[in-house]
């Protein structure tokens, strides 16, 4: 499988990734709320396992992000052994909740039970609008028979509206999810990247069909005509 690790600690990464490997699986890391979101929409796992007490967010958050657009099997990871930070992870979305410290062969059962009780559905890879296609899977877009080249920041701003289309996406989420949690209230960010990707994907960019602003709020993908 290919699994996300997200903890701050160097050490229990270090052995999460030594032992994980060492059964074949593929290991990506990430140390904080932020960068994990980033890796999952760039490298979609096959499983996470999250630390609660990430230093830019609660792992309560990651779990409702993550969930908002994939049905991964997520496992907490965790020193807090209370019930209620149990309840709360579970009810957020988490597949299942081991306390620190815990021992591998444990983890990998349990790794295994998450994994046969998914049920792996197609996380629409393709969306599409009268104007161009999104194809989440290839990550690429199509526009009169022409992939629309953008850069990194493009595809990703586009990414999280096309998996969220029809929803709010709001400015501070966008922010954080994109550049991190030191530039949430930047928001001439968005304003240039929406810009520049009106003018490559939609037939009037000052009349836009597709990326919609919110005024003071945000910005909703329409897939319609």
């Amino acid at each position: 499988m290919r699994i996300l690790v997200v903890d701050d600690d160097e050490q229990i990464v270090r052995a999460m990734r030594i032992n994980l490997r060492a059964r074949g699986h593929d290991v990506d890391i990430a140390a904080d709320g932020a960068s994990s979101l980033a890796v999952a929409a760039k490298h979609p796992p096959e499983l996470v396992l999250l630390d609660l007490g990430l230093p830019d967010m609660e792992g309560g958050e990651v779990i409702e992000r993550l969930r908002s657009w994939t049905a991964v099997p997520i496992i907490v990871l965790s020193a807090r052994h209370s019930e209620s930070e149990k309840v709360r992870s579970l009810d957020a979305g988490a597949d299942d909740y081991v306390t620190k410290p815990f021992g591998v062969d444990e983890l990998l059962a349990r790794m295994r039970a998450a994994a046969r009780r998914s049920v792996r559905v197609e996380e629409a890879p393709v969306v599409d609008t009268a104007t161009f296609t999104v194809d989440l899977g290839a990550k690429r877009v199509v526009r009169d028979e022409q992939e629309v080249r953008l850069t990194p920041t493009e595809w990703h701003i586009l990414e999280i509206l096309a998996r969220n289309a029809g929803q709010l996406v709001t400015q501070r989420r966008l922010l954080h999810d994109v550049w991190g949690p030191a530039y949430k209230s930047e928001t001439n960010y968005l304003r240039v990247y929406m810009a520049q990707l009106r003018r490559k994907l939609e037939p009037d960019p000052a009349h836009p069909r597709h990326i919609i602003t919110e005024a003071g709020m945000g910005y909703r993908f329409k897939s319609g005509a």
